[in-house]
């Protein structure tokens, strides 16, 4: 499959499309004013313990406290003997941690919506082929490389470059397949100097002070994504073209002849109809080609999604237009899931089929879809209700929480209340208020249409209401309300 690389740079927001055979399948934005800090290491102060959580609030100068988990805390050896390493127990926060403590932790998870950020304190840095672990022990290696061959191959060249210096553990990234000995030793060296530099920079920075901050959006881009089946990388800003030719000229030279400055006169994301993908999942509905269609409902808690035959009706018969429809919905759901970024619970709510074997082939086109996300994630069976469950790893806010906020008209519910609704509150509230208050008449102050039917549809109940209360009632629409949003004045 050919990738290209769409990079678009603005003063002060960077956008970065993966497209495939003209398909966008992933996109990330970045803006100045909220750069992510996912990778992001700090020296921070222990603010609160909660032992019946089993983890503990840190300060490391963010707008809210991040969370630590005792889980993620590394723990020196022979601390806890051989228990903690053979049964995995986790000995409890009180511990490990107290207040008014100074570690140094790295941010696992951005803060998404009212919550802070995931730490951890197994820290690690990462470089083109690999990543450093200085407080473990072994070798890891991408479960994406999957030649055995190739991976015994690189486990036996890394040990041999580390043999004289065995400190620390590392995972041997995707884009190390095939490597040469000698890139991974420029690796290694490349990533003992920076851990160097950072055991020195600790000593003087404060608490709250980032101690390493991760590459800018489009340098991760360079270092993570640009693999074998990338064939083009254009980027529309001359200023971030050169800087990123010097990166790769130092990093990964192999994709300097990849990259080119785009100066066309149409914008870079029109041409490959980038913008309209982006608009189209920010949308609940997304049609299928087939006339079915699917229906992306995001939650706090999870993500539903509903497959709907819509227009389709097949050629054959119902259980054949449901199978197929399925099919196409399982190949959209795994993309929609990447452009969107959609990640924690996830329930699909496929048509429900019959044949068992049509359940079995939906949820295997499913799993083949998913092959080349590039986040962690599991896929559960077709459960008695015909749902799927799965969940897929959330590291960085969803496509929607990054361009959105909630509806200042429905505080984000995604409904508001009808114009009668709100007309018989008012109705409710005057009735109240002649109980409680003395006045000659009263003003209703609401948004047009509630206006607009008060003094139409609900007329006959507005004058019964004069009549019961023995005041009259005047009407002001105001523009700047909202429909659920109304003043009943006393005069």
């Amino acid at each position: 499959m050919s990738s290209e690389i769409l990079i678009n740079v603005t003063p002060s927001e960077t956008r970065v499309a993966v497209v495939d055979n003209g398909v966008l399948q992933e996109i990330y934005i970045e803006r100045i004013e909220a750069r992510g800090l996912v990778g992001n290491i700090y020296k921070g102060k222990v603010c609160r313990v909660l032992p019946g959580m089993q983890a503990a609030f840190v300060e490391i100068g963010l707008q809210r406290a991040a969370f630590l988990h005792a889980s993620d805390i590394s723990i020196p050896q022979g601390q806890t003997g051989n228990l903690h390493d053979v049964q995995n127990i986790v000995p409890p926060i009180t511990s490990l941690l107290r207040e008014g403590q100074e570690i140094l932790v790295q941010v696992i998870k951005d803060p998404m919506g009212t919550k802070g950020a995931r730490l951890t304190t197994q820290l690690s840095v990462s470089s083109r082929y690999l990543v450093y672990m200085p407080d473990t022990e072994g070798i890891g290696v991408s479960l994406k490389i999957e030649s055995e061959g190739e991976r015994e191959r690189l486990k036996s060249c890394l040990l041999s470059l580390t043999e004289n210096n065995r400190v620390g553990g590392y995972i041997l990234r995707t884009v190390a397949e095939d490597v040469s000995a000698t890139e991974l030793e420029s690796d290694l060296v490349f990533l003992h100097r920076l851990w160097e530099e950072l055991q020195q920079k600790k000593k003087t920075v404060y608490c709250g002070e980032p101690l390493y901050e991760d590459l800018v959006l489009v340098l991760r881009v360079m270092r993570d994504l640009v693999g074998p089946d990338v064939e083009r990388i254009r980027i529309d800003s001359a200023e971030t073209y050169r800087k990123t030719i010097q990166f790769a000229e130092h990093f990964n030279p192999d994709s300097v002849n990849l990259i080119e400055h785009y100066t066309g006169e149409r914008p870079l994301f029109d041409m490959f109809s980038v913008e309209d993908e982006i608009q189209k999942a920010l949308g609940r509905k997304v049609s299928l080609k087939s006339g079915g269609y699917l229906i992306f409902d995001q939650t706090e808690a999870m993500t539903t999604v509903d497959v709907n035959t819509g227009g389709f009706v097949g050629h054959r018969n119902q259980e054949e237009t449901i199978f197929k429809t399925n099919l196409e919905a399982a190949h959209t759901i795994a993309r929609q899931l990447r452009v969107r970024n959609l990640g924690g619970i996830i329930i699909l709510d496929f048509i429900d089929m019959e044949e068992i074997s049509h359940r079995e082939q939906v949820l295997r086109a499913l799993e083949k879809a998913m092959l080349s996300d590039r986040a962690r994630y599991q896929i559960s069976e077709v459960s008695t209700f015909g749902l799927v469950e799965m969940t897929r790893k959330r590291t960085r806010e969803s496509l929607e929480h990054v361009l959105c906020e909630p509806c200042p008209c429905c505080n984000g519910k995604g409904y508001a209340k009808s114009a009668e609704t709100v007309c018989y509150e008012i109705f409710r509230e005057i009735l109240r208020e002649t109980r409680q208050y003395e006045t000659s008449r009263f003003l209703v102050l609401a948004s047009q249409d509630v206006i607009d039917r008060l003094q139409d549809e609900d007329s006959t109940n507005v004058a019964e209401l004069e009549q019961f209360i023995g005041k009259p009632i005047l009407f002001q629409p105001e523009l700047q309300y909202g429909r659920e949003q109304f003043d009943v004045v006393l005069m």
